[in-house]
């Protein structure tokens, strides 16, 4: 029986948070952990998925795509067959076994992992191909179809343009892609905040309904078409809240905008400042930060060789991100664990990375 692998990094969003849906830009790359599907063809058309690492297992067949009740892994696997279905993929039967060292609810994009390694074995074990944008889509179906989040297309696109050493400048407005070399002065900590990062719950959603909102009430078919100074000059048309959302976002694009062009001199300083920023109009204007979100940040800020710390991904939970300095790092983990630990009340775990390449 012929098998075929299917590997997906994750990724951390740097800078640029809930501006993908917005139009707008964001800075991200991949990380150096990844999730991997193994599968084979099967005579019938029977389906057959095995979660290796929860020690799960789903059978169904290609008549019933319908989402399974008990089992949201298997979901986005079925979320991705029902989109290659629509474009006119022929379906067999399969068996996929996946595998991850990816931390579910960490905020790395353990689904979108997930269904990019998904696409990529069945491309080998069916014969087809697909361009990369296409592939995003079908990722974003299958969240908005199997788990009911509204996402953009930040995740599956990061992943499928991942390069080692660079952080990626994608713009989701022309849906371009730009490579910025990432000095070797630099490294990143991902520290799980200890909340699993859920947004099914429907926080996601309000934020984004919220960003609908301020582009009606403003006139404009996104929030990319808005500038910081337009936003203030309209404060007074929106309620607060609808205000502070907006805010955020068009401050994030703006931030994206100044940290590229720190990164392209190498002002890590100044870039790391900007992502210090994003923090705080997370937790004022957008409120998807949590307390224990802000106490790693805080803790962030008291550790030799901090240069910029914030919450990472759709927020609600999951993990923050810090710039360090890379030959510091070893003081600052000493510290920054210990500091942690102290506000948190326990151990927390942490991942050590680079940009990494696309598998």
């Amino acid at each position: 029986m012929n098998t075929h692998l299917g590997t997906a990094h994750g990724r951390v969003e740097v800078l640029g948070n809930h501006t993908d849906y917005n139009q707008g830009l964001v800075l991200a790359m991949g990380v150096e952990y990844a999730t991997e599907v193994v599968g084979s063809n099967r005579t019938d058309e029977r389906l057959f998925f095995k979660a290796k690492d929860l020690k799960e297992s789903w059978e169904g067949n290609l008549q019933d795509l319908s989402p399974s009740p008990d089992k949201m892994w298997a979901n986005y696997i079925l979320g991705v067959l029902r989109g290659l279905k629509d474009r006119g993929i022929p379906l067999k039967g399969i068996n996929l076994e996946v595998s991850s060292n990816l931390p579910m609810g960490a905020g790395l994009s353990s689904s979108a992992a997930l269904t990019v390694a998904t696409q990529r074995c069945l491309q080998k074990l069916w014969n087809f191909s697909l361009p990369p944008i296409e592939m995003a889509k079908i990722s974003q179906e299958s969240e908005h179809r199997y788990a009911g989040v509204k996402c953009g297309l930040l995740d599956p696109m990061t992943i499928l343009h991942a390069k080692r050493d660079h952080l990626l400048l994608l713009d989701f407005r022309s849906l371009g892609v730009e490579s910025i070399p990432f000095p070797s002065t630099a490294t990143f900590i991902i520290a799980a905040c200890g909340e699993k990062h859920a947004l099914v719950d429907g926080e996601y959603n309000e934020r984004r309904a919220s960003c609908e909102e301020a582009s009606r009430l403003l006139g404009v078919s996104s929030l990319r078409e808005v500038t910081p100074d337009r936003l203030l000059a309209s404060k007074g048309k929106l309620p607060d809240r609808i205000y502070r959302r907006a805010l955020h976002v068009v401050g994030e694009t703006d931030r994206v905008t100044s940290a590229s062009s720190l990164l392209k001199k190498g002002d890590m300083a100044g870039f790391g400042k900007l992502l210090d920023e994003s923090h705080e109009s997370s937790r004022i204007n957008f409120e998807n930060s949590i307390s224990p979100l802000d106490q790693l940040c805080e803790s962030s800020k008291k550790s030799p060789g901090h240069l910029g710390a914030r919450l990472s991904g759709g927020g609600f939970g999951g993990s923050t991100l810090h710039l360090i300095q890379a030959h510091r790092q070893t003081e600052f983990l000493a510290t920054f664990q210990k500091e942690a630990a102290r506000r948190l009340g326990h151990p927390i775990e942490f991942f050590v990375t680079r940009p990494s390449g696309s598998a």
